[in-house]
């Protein structure tokens, strides 16, 4: 309600009083006017009898003028003033109440009582018996009828006149009764209409301002997440609507900064990666000459020291000759594959992508790992999931780099340990689906210091290692658009997680269920 009609209320609320009391006044006129019709009824019906006393009266007296002969139209005119006296008997039982019906019926049988009456006279006096014929009226009719009707008459205006009278001051007590509790209760509603509605008035008009000041202070504090509750429907709730919309563009401007700075946060740390992703591919290429330089200038005499030697074996005769020449083309083999893996790393590899499942791919990796496993004395745990999303992969470069993180977990893990591979749909936190390969070991673990070092070039911590295992596979990995990420905890086991996108998009997958353990023998 808005400021304009609380006051017009307000304003109402003070002509109230009068309105009823001008209500109830035009009651108390209304009754008074019944009070008045009841009583012009009751006089109407007075005069109503009075024509019908009149009527009866004249209808004896016609009797007397035919007895004196002077008269001869008089019988016709007592048949006409009976039926003059039937028109008046209906309308005043008409107009009578029902508890006044009794008078009616006395009239009524008086009335026949005289028109008998009278009617024997008129036969005897036709007949010839006159002094009969005139007895029989100055007895019955005129000593014993007459008086009755006078009497009866004289009943009938006084129960009038009393009823009338009784009636209407009846009426006019009643009338000034309630008048006098109208007036008192209209008295007591305007005092705690009054009072009611200008408390609630002030209520209203106080409560939203205490309450948009409350807001407005703690919105000024700086917490723009507080709710404002617009109730009223007046100018304050348009105030406070508009301060409650002045809060959301605030919230919306300060959340856009928010996104804004995170999004310049998260261009700084990408630019930051590729800065350090230059300076390690310019060592890399630096490396990478260096390393083909070295390569080809190893691999020749390698191959030919390689070729001696496997010459002299087969035609050395003394076993401790054989033994050492058997050593040498081991030493030669490792220097091999140091070079070979010098040169995958330091050239980049062509890039092939096609649908692969994951699942396929990874149960044909574990036949050519069965051999070691068993040689080392490690039990294997698969959890292959069924029904895995396609990913789009180069699947020798997949192959390369889980194999290099199976040969570092064979590598970590002490005879009589276990490895466990597994696959699972991955779905990130923005729906993307995808697929997580999981290679855990139960060797001693890595430090806590060094597990962000692990995956940087020709870093190791083995001293026949060459430090390119894992960078080989983090860099294919990271070409075929996945993560890698190794959790390890000291003394437990070290285990690496590979996430690969699916081949299309999809709807975000729910947990599916655990896949089967099973151990295969590494036999």
């Amino acid at each position: 309600m808005t400021f304009q009609r609380k006051l017009r209320l307000g304003f109402s609320l003070m002509v109230l009083p009068a309105l009823l009391v001008g209500a109830e006044a035009i009651r108390s006129n209304i009754l008074q006017r019944r009070a008045l019709n009841a009583l012009g009824a009751s006089l109407s019906r007075t005069r109503t009898y009075a024509e019908l006393e009149t009527a009866m009266f004249n209808q004896s007296e016609i009797v007397w003028r035919y007895l004196s002969g002077m008269d001869s139209t008089a019988r016709r005119e007592f048949d006409l003033t009976g039926q003059v006296i039937a028109y008046w008997q209906r309308r005043w039982r008409g107009e009578l109440h029902p508890d006044e019906t009794a008078l009616a019926g006395q009239v009524d049988a008086l009335q026949r009582q005289i028109d008998s009456v009278s009617r024997r006279v008129f036969v005897l006096y036709d007949s010839g018996h006159r002094e009969q014929a005139y007895t029989l009226a100055q007895q019955d009719l005129r000593d014993r009828l007459l008086p009755q009707l006078t009497a009866l008459n004289r009943y009938i205006y006084r129960q009038a006149r009393e009823a009338s009278v009784r009636g209407a001051y009846t009426r006019l007590g009643e009338n000034l009764a309630f008048e006098r509790k109208v007036l008192l209760a209209v008295v007591l509603l305007a005092l705690l209409a009054g009072l009611g509605a200008s408390w609630r008035i002030a209520e209203g008009l106080a409560r939203p301002i205490r309450e948009l000041a409350g807001a407005m202070r703690v919105v000024g504090a700086g917490d723009l997440d507080h709710p404002i509750d617009v109730r009223a429907r007046d100018e304050i709730g348009d105030l406070a609507r508009a301060f409650a919309a002045m809060t959301a563009n605030l919230r919306d401007a300060h959340a856009r900064q928010t996104t804004l700075n995170a999004e310049l946060a998260a261009k700084i740390e990408q630019l930051e990666r590729t800065q350090s992703q230059l300076v390690q591919s310019e060592k890399l290429a630096s490396i990478g000459q260096t390393a083909a330089a070295v390569a080809h200038g190893l691999r020749n005499p390698l191959a030919s020291l390689r070729a001696a030697a496997q010459l002299a074996l087969h035609r050395a005769d003394p076993a401790a000759s054989r033994e050492q020449l058997a050593a040498i083309i081991a030493e030669v083999d490792r220097l091999d594959r140091r070079i070979s893996h010098l040169l995958s790393f330091s050239r980049p590899a062509p890039f092939h992508p096609i649908p692969e499942s994951m699942t396929a791919l990874v149960d044909g990796l574990l036949h050519a790992s069965t051999q070691l496993l068993a040689e080392r004395d490690i039990a294997l745990e698969t959890a292959l999931a069924p029904d895995l999303p396609e990913v789009r992969v180069d699947p020798m470069q997949m192959e390369q780099a889980l194999l290099e993180v199976i040969a570092n977990a064979v590598d970590a893990t002490p005879p009589g340990g276990r490895l466990r591979i597994a696959t699972r749909a991955a779905p990130t936190d923005d729906g993307c689906a995808g697929v997580v390969v999981e290679i855990a070991d139960t060797g001693g673990g890595i430090p806590a210091d060094i597990v962000a070092s692990v995956c940087e070039p020709f870093f190791t911590t083995r001293p026949e290692g060459t430090g390119l295992g894992l960078a080989i596979a983090k860099r294919y990995v990271e070409q075929n658009g996945g993560q890698l990420a190794i959790a390890s905890t000291p003394g437990v086991g070290t285990t690496v997680r590979v996430w690969l996108p699916a081949a299309a998009p999809a709807p975000a997958l729910a947990a599916p269920a655990p896949a089967p353990i099973r151990e295969r023998a590494a036999s």
